[in-house]
């Protein structure tokens, strides 16, 4: 969001009109909900529940880039057109603080759960704290070693080393947040074209991200059978690294926005809470990525 004018006689909180945008994207979450649902159910299958499921799903995604873009595009000309007060302004940023705290907590989760395998399930498989007659009886063969690449099956698959595709893109990532906090300084002086040229390569370094994490799946699945039935260290490999990877999507897609409006003069150096949004978002994926990269690469 970004504000022209003065705020000094506007009232504490803009109420705006009656909007159907919340019931239009809890429809979307419904159908995805579903959709999501019915595909995972029939996964294999090449019945047609399994083309309505992933009908069901891209109408559900549909629905919600329309109601993104639609609510957004509200929000903006509200703010373009003044009518937001420094006090709605603190309630944005609190706003996206929250939110972002409720990230931290979603990959907290999945942090959580690689620690529990680890930490705890591993050892207690391998007959630790005087469980050796459960280690007999579950899995005799099994040893406490991580990253846990042989499966209950019997099936033993490769784990992905921290060099290569991995630190690559560990630097890119960096690197990007490096050019985003220049473009950030840029906007704070006013200079534009130095502003449009570090969100440009911003943009580029996240899609080389998102490429070679790519070429990571491509490789682990088709050279290294390391899938998502590969145990317990393919599941939180692939989850992880999935979510964090659909994380980048989204910020990409956030940056993406946020050059858009910089080409129609929506930001000022005093009023750009929306780009200093999307600075905070980028720079949480990056920390998230170096825990991720020491906990589930290197260690």
């Amino acid at each position: 969001m970004s504000v022209n004018t003065e705020h000094s006689n506007l009232p504490s909180y803009y109420v705006p009109a009656q909007s159907n945008w919340p019931i239009v994207g809890a429809v979307a979450l419904f159908l995805i909900a579903v959709g999501a649902g019915v595909t995972v159910q029939n996964m294999g299958s090449s019945g047609a529940s399994s083309v309505v499921g992933k009908w069901i799903l891209s109408i559900g995604v549909i629905v919600l880039l329309y109601m993104l873009v639609g609510w957004f595009r509200n929000v903006i000309t509200e703010s373009l057109s003044g009518l937001y007060s420094e006090q709605i302004n603190r309630s944005f940023k609190q706003g996206m603080s929250w939110f972002i705290f409720s990230e931290i907590m979603f990959f907290a989760a999945f942090f959580g759960a690689l620690f529990y395998a680890r930490m705890i399930a591993v050892p207690w498989l391998a007959g630790a704290d005087n469980n050796a007659m459960t280690h007999e009886v579950l899995w005799p063969a099994f040893e406490a070693i991580w990253p846990l690449t042989l499966t209950p099956s019997g099936v033993t698959t490769e784990a992905m080393p921290w060099q290569g595709l991995p630190l690559t893109n560990t630097i890119i990532l960096l690197t990007s947040s490096i050019t985003l906090h220049f473009a950030h300084i840029s906007l704070e002086k006013n200079h534009r074209t130095a502003l449009v040229f570090w969100l440009e390569i911003t943009i580029i370094l996240a899609g080389l991200f998102l490429f070679y994490q790519v070429e990571e799946y491509v490789h682990a699945y088709q050279e290294m059978g390391l899938t998502l039935q590969s145990g317990i260290y393919g599941n939180t490999f692939f989850m992880l690294t999935g979510f964090h990877g659909l994380h980048v999507l989204l910020g990409t897609i956030f940056l993406t926005v946020l050059l858009a409006r910089i080409a129609y003069n929506h930001f000022t150096p005093d009023n750009h809470f929306a780009f200093q949004a999307g600075s905070w978002y980028w720079h949480f994926v990056d920390v998230v990525w170096l825990c991720l990269f020491v906990f589930v690469y290197v260690l």
